[in-house]
């Protein structure tokens, strides 16, 4: 998966569900995450859809997007009111409900942030089929709120409680945009897989830039 700024060291299979939830703290990349994820995922299904809830974060959104990734043939769908108003109310549109039912989309779910980010999931809840649905945990060290192993498995351990779901793929996406160093990437996947263990989870996803790879 690969955007401007970096690439994902995985790739979905068919194998794998069709929904996939990215969850994690403010700052921790979840919409960069995502939008290289749906572009992934293009293909695998007769249809792709990203659905954009973040609610809250005025600064980087990928239903900003929206008309790229429309005409790439991904369906973008978020707030009742569009993408381009000036100031976003907690309202989500309808249509969000038509690809979580519909098995032949593949579906990207970009949440907010923090818990009341995570909490605009649960009028979609009895939508998420556990054998459909994948829970993606961000994991960024860099950030204050999840500089430390207790900090990031607390708020991990809220996710589950706030989705009703376990994770099931951690992904180490630290980073410091342009700063960002090798340095940065193995500290994170040190964390990532110390908290895979504590979720009983396979080693996590790795995500850099193409010109780190070399020092990895």
């Amino acid at each position: 998966m690969e955007s401007k700024s970096q690439n994902v060291i995985w790739q979905p299979s068919k194998d794998d569900k069709r929904i996939y939830i990215v969850s994690g703290h403010y700052g921790s990349g979840k919409t960069e995450f995502s939008l290289n994820l749906v572009f992934s995922l293009t293909g695998e299904r007769e249809m792709t859809a990203l659905v954009d809830l973040d609610i809250a974060n005025v600064y980087f959104r990928s239903r900003e997007r929206q008309e790229f990734l429309e005409a790439k043939g991904i369906r973008v769908l978020s707030n009742a009111f569009g993408y381009d108003i000036t100031a976003d109310l907690p309202a989500v549109a309808a249509a969000i409900r038509a690809p979580l039912e519909d098995q032949r989309y593949s579906v990207v779910v970009d949440l907010g942030g923090g818990i009341y980010g995570t909490r605009v999931l649960n009028q979609f809840k009895s939508l998420l089929k556990t054998n459909e649905t994948n829970l993606l945990f961000l994991v960024n060290t860099n950030r204050p709120d999840m500089d430390t192993y207790e900090k990031s498995v607390n708020y991990a351990y809220q996710t589950i409680d706030e989705i009703g779901m376990p994770i099931e793929l951690l992904v180490n996406n630290t980073h410091m945009l342009r700063e960002t160093g090798h340095k940065d990437i193995i500290k994170g996947y040190e964390m990532s897989l110390r908290m895979a263990s504590e979720f009983g989870l396979k080693a996590p996803i790795n995500c850099c830039e193409r010109k780190l790879l070399p020092r990895l």
